[in-house]
Parts: structure tokens; sequence; C-alpha cells
């Protein structure tokens, strides 16, 4: 089975060879798909591949990634940004997936920030799809492939390693632009847009939008990190109640998240109530590997930050044994952060 690599690019001269050095050890055909570079971007493209094609920008993200797609002849197509990187082991993860095959779309998880070396917030994307299913992206901004056909997940990690500054009004720039015109957000465009306000500090009006989310029809998980969003903006707006209402809201749409067990372990500790705080951080520890549930995942949330409070708790609580315990446990994550040094200090001050 052979593979296409696609990737749309502008002005990616920073990463792009770097992308390419690890999309060349896997990869039978390299499409690339340049949508108005003025820097050397087509160029060092043409080193790689001489499938360079040009898009005409028209605001529309899935509209450039199905027109690489169209110029695919592989048994699977692959999408990639110019800034994403793959290390060797899952380089040779994906080759071996493709030529094994069987499967009509393979979801691959996606780091996208990182703590030194350490990924921290991962989530599953669609990633590798049959050519002969006809799997078309959809939504201007964060476009998506619905899931459909024999879905497989494998571990072969894409890793998202920003080189450039972005546009941070780009996205909430498409999304405006779309609606002056008339053009009503779907599901998924709700959820995207209330996000974009809420991050540039627009938190009354994205609050509006990802309420109006929560009572349609979206995608649970994406329901799930709605209650997470609303929960910060609720608190930065001083509403507590509402804050912790939301939480709980969140429980509807599936099991429940590290993130927030985190979030009620905090609300109890500030509170005082200290075994009810225990209670929640250890739910947290309880959760696992979430990946797989989909959505965004920051994995500090299911050890590292558990661990800390959980010291601390237990250090309040009297239990001075167990809480270094669990502060070694932190370390064993992170050995090198300054909160887990600075409690060892501390309990090897306590021990002379």
């Amino acid at each position: 089975m052979t593979l296409s690599v696609c990737l749309i690019v502008r002005d990616e001269e920073l990463a792009l060879a770097r992308c390419l050095d690890c999309v060349k050890k896997f990869a039978d055909e390299i499409i690339v798909a340049d949508t108005g570079s003025v820097d050397k971007t087509v160029e060092i493209a043409s080193r790689y591949t001489d499938k360079i094609y040009f898009f005409e920008w028209c605001d529309d993200f899935s509209a450039a990634r199905n027109f690489a797609f169209s110029k695919a002849g592989g048994d699977y197509v692959m999408w990639l940004d110019a800034d994403d990187t793959i290390d060797d082991d899952s380089c040779a993860v994906i080759r071996n997936l493709v030529d094994t095959g069987g499967f009509d779309m393979a979801y691959l998880p996606y780091a996208a920030e990182f703590d030194g070396e350490r990924p921290v917030c991962v989530y599953n994307r669609e990633r590798i799809f049959l050519r002969s299913m006809n799997y078309r992206f959809s939504g201007a901004v964060h476009e998506a492939v619905p899931p459909r056909g024999k879905i497989v997940c494998s571990d072969a990690r894409i890793d998202h390693k920003k080189i450039k500054s972005p546009d941070t009004f780009r996205n909430l720039r498409i999304y405006q632009n779309m609606i002056a015109r008339g053009i009503s957000l779907d599901e998924r465009g709700k959820f995207y847009y209330g996000r974009e306000l809420i991050s540039h500090k627009m938190l009354r009006e994205g609050i509006a939008i990802l309420e109006d989310f929560l009572s349609g029809d979206g995608w649970k998980v994406n329901k799930t990190e709605a209650c997470l969003n609303l929960f910060y903006c609720y608190m930065e707006l001083g509403k507590e109640e509402e804050a912790v209402s939301v939480i709980l809201k969140s429980f509807l749409y599936g099991r429940p998240r590290a993130q927030a067990c985190c979030i009620l372990g905090s609300h109890f500790m500030d509170s005082n109530d200290l075994p009810t705080a225990v209670y929640w951080y250890e739910r947290a520890l309880d959760c696992g590997d979430e990946i797989k549930l989909g959505g965004f995942v920051n994995t500090d949330y299911a050890d590292y930050i558990p661990y800390l409070q959980l010291c601390v708790l237990y250090d309040r609580l009297g239990d001075f044994s167990k809480a270094e315990e669990y502060n070694e446990l932190a370390g064993k994550v992170k050995p090198q952060s300054a909160e887990y040094l600075f409690n060892k200090r501390y309990f090897e001050n306590k021990t002379r």
C-alpha cells in the first residue's frame, strides 16, 4: 500500500525542511499545496517533491486541505502541518501501519504543547485515510473529517512544534467574517468560535456562544471541553457558583476527566475541606490515559498536579510520610521541577 502525505503551506521556510526530513522516511509521495508564500517555502519544498501546487487562499482550511488531497495518488492519504515533526520510531510505525492496511481511517496522537520535551497537551486526530473512501474535511477553521468506516488508533505521535509566531487573530477574523456574511455556524463551529472569543478575553461573548453550544447536539467530547472553558470564564468573572456548577455539568457528557477532578479538588482545598479535596485529587489519578477518549488532554492533570496537591494536603493533615510519598511520585514525572525540589528540601529539613 502506498501513502501520499499532503501539506498546505504558506511562508514556512523556517519549519518546512524539518518536517519533510521526517516525511521522506515513510511517504511514497509528498504533496505540497502553497497558499501564497513570499519566502523560500516553494524552493525548499522542491528539494523533496515535484508535486507542488498553488491554491488561492479563501479563508477556508478545509477547501485547501481537500485541494491537496485531490492531487494525491497513493492508496492512503495523510495530512500534516509544516511545523509538525515525527520521531524515527513513529515514522516506522506509520510505515508499518500503511503497509499492513486493512483500515479506512487512522487516528494518531497529536502533541500540541510541551513542558521541555514532555508533551502536556495531547489529543487524537484523524490523520490517515483510505483515498478510495473519498474523505473530505469540513469547517473553514479547525477543519475535521467526520469519522466513518473502519477506524483504527495508532500510537505513532505527531509533535506540533511552532517556530514562527502565529497570527493569533486569524481564526477569530475568519469566524467573524463568516458571521458578517450571514453564514450560520454549525455546532463544531460554535464550539471553536466560543473558544476563540475566550482566548481574546471576550468572556461574556464566549460564554454566550458556549452555553448555546451546550444546548445543541454537538459532540459530547466537545461539550466536556466547553464546560472546562466555561469554568475558567465564570471564575474570572467572580461567579464561583456558576463555575462549579458547569464542572459538575461536564459529568453529563461522559466519565469525569482528570482536569475536572483537579478543579473540584482545588475548590474544596480553597474551602479548607481537606478530606474532600483529597477525594477529588485521588479521583484524578484514577482517570488514567484519556487521550483515546478524544478532546484536548493536559496530561499534567492525570499525574503531576494531583501528586503535588496530595503532597500538600497530606502535609496539612499531618500525614507527613504520605505527603513525602506523593512528592516523590511527582518527582518521577518531573524530576527537575521547582515545586518537587522545594518540597524535597522541606521534607529533608523536617527529618533533621
